[in-house]
């Protein structure tokens, strides 16, 4: 007579196949919508974050490790902007604004293709920067700073 036992080899055998996929579909879960190393920046941009006539300062790109990436825009009028940003490969992006070398502002968004707004004031003109960075690289960022529509 078989030994009642012999059945736990094949058991484990299935239950090991069964974990690996709960555990590839966990992963495929968790894993961003974007893969960021190959997106083309400027098709996702097309979609999240179109351009517009009258920015002052936009960008859009990959932030592939923790380095901030710094744009600027020079002789910028004092006066109400709108920031609206946005990200994609989950995680968060920050975006921080200076005028004259002095910060400003820091304003986030949510790397899950929602934009974000956020509204500056620069109380003089000046050379504004804009810097993007994340902890949770890698990731897709766009961002675009507008005179505020009418106020």
């Amino acid at each position: 007579m078989p030994s009642s036992l012999s059945f736990l080899p094949r058991a484990r055998g299935r239950s090991a196949a069964a974990l690996a996929v709960v555990a590839a579909a966990a992963l495929a879960g968790c894993s961003p919508l974007v893969s960021v190393e190959n997106a083309d920046v400027p098709q996702w941009r097309a979609t999240a974050l179109a351009t517009a006539g009258g920015a002052v300062l936009d960008d859009a790109g990959k932030i592939l490790n923790r380095d901030r990436i710094i744009r600027e825009a020079a002789d910028v009028p004092a006066g109400t902007y709108t920031l609206t940003s946005t990200c994609d490969g989950g995680g968060k992006a920050f975006f921080a604004v200076s005028l004259n070398g002095a910060a400003l502002t820091e304003a986030g968004a949510a790397c899950n293709g929602s934009k974000e707004t956020a509204r500056i004031t620069l109380p003089e003109s000046g050379r504004l920067e804009i810097s993007a960075s994340s902890v949770d690289a890698p990731l897709l960022y766009a961002y675009r700073l507008a005179p505020e529509q009418g106020r």
